[in-house]
């Protein structure tokens, strides 16, 4: 059966993906919502889905929907700045519709907390998309893990730089009130697979945090995690500054290369089938690496002390 979707953010850099996924698994895009116009996006795609600026009427329109009952939206999925991310989940469930959502979920614990009781209230789904879950190589390497003794300890390097220029800081992503923070906005999705792979988080440190870079050191149940993110592109290794690439990201385990910078073009595909088959990561799937991005926002860098990743230290010595 066809199942209709609305989305909101459709101006976004990621919103392309949520609509290829739609139209990859059969469905129907009935509604978008941006408060920008700029979403001609929207024609490779569904040229027939009505599009709003504002939300109002957006809100509205999925009402009449849901009143007139064949055209009944099913799904809406939220690619918006993370801050209304909470907002946006509420009116899905509002409108009788399971919401999938772009990470991070929400910014804060007891956001989940409240979203839980609306999600029992509505009986709809909260879903979030959790995309490194469904990479091949994160999946060989939580096998690998699993089956090691169950007292083994890890030791990680993980590293991820990729370049932003001024206009990222001018934006909603510059504002760690909106965006949470460097650790929210671009490393939610690693520090979700660091402890779905190797478990609950002991020890939080931060050594370093500043707008466009921070690090710090996680201690898991099954590994001790360095780890190291950045917008500034003079941290790109110099091999990589040489070839003209501007992303760089890496995952050591036990220096040992994780291969996976390629297999990401289709996992919110993954994702969408993965939810549309009846699986789908939902908000306790969400709460650790929430928990985990929010006490790194919130600490107070300790500089260098512990384990410190050896990117930071040299920005540190």
């Amino acid at each position: 059966m066809i199942k209709n979707f609305a989305l909101i953010g459709a101006a976004g850099y990621i919103a392309p993906r949520h609509m290829k996924a739609i139209k990859a698994t059969g469905h129907n895009l009935e509604a978008a919502l941006d408060k920008f116009d700029s979403v001609g996006i929207i024609d490779s795609y569904f040229p027939d889905a009505d599009f709003f600026t504002e939300p109002e009427r957006f809100d509205r329109h999925l009402d009449k929907l849901r009143r007139k009952g064949d055209k009944k939206t099913d799904f809406v999925s939220i690619c918006s700045p993370n801050y209304l991310h909470d907002a946006h989940i509420r009116l899905a469930l509002r409108n009788g519709a399971h919401a999938i959502c772009e990470k991070p979920l929400v910014l804060n614990p007891w956001n989940v907390d409240a979203l839980s009781d609306i999600e029992k209230e509505s009986g709809k789904n909260i879903y979030t998309i959790l995309q490194l879950r469904l990479h091949p190589s994160i999946i060989d390497l939580k096998e690998k893990v699993q089956k090691a003794p169950k007292d083994k300890v890890f030791d990680i390097d993980l590293t991820y730089i990729t370049s932003r220029g001024n206009w990222y800081f001018i934006s909603w992503k510059g504002e760690s009130e909106k965006s949470g923070g460097i650790a929210t906005n671009i490393g939610i999705h690693f520090f979700d697979m660091l402890t779905w792979i190797f478990g609950d988080v002991k020890e939080n440190i931060v050594h370093l945090s500043e707008p466009h870079t921070a690090a710090g050191y996680l201690q898991l149940k099954n590994a001790r995690v360095r780890w190291f993110l950045s917008l500034e592109p003079d941290n790109l290794p110099e091999k990589v500054k040489a070839i003209g690439q501007r992303t760089f990201r890496s995952i050591k385990v036990e220096d040992e290369e994780i291969e996976f910078s390629g297999g990401f073009t289709d996992l919110h595909t993954k994702s969408y089938e993965h939810i549309l088959n009846g699986g789908g990561y939902g908000l306790e799937d969400a709460r650790r690496s929430i928990e985990t991005v929010y006490t790194i926002r919130n600490a107070q860098p300790v500089g260098l002390r512990g384990e410190v990743h050896p990117m930071a230290r040299k920005i540190l010595d």
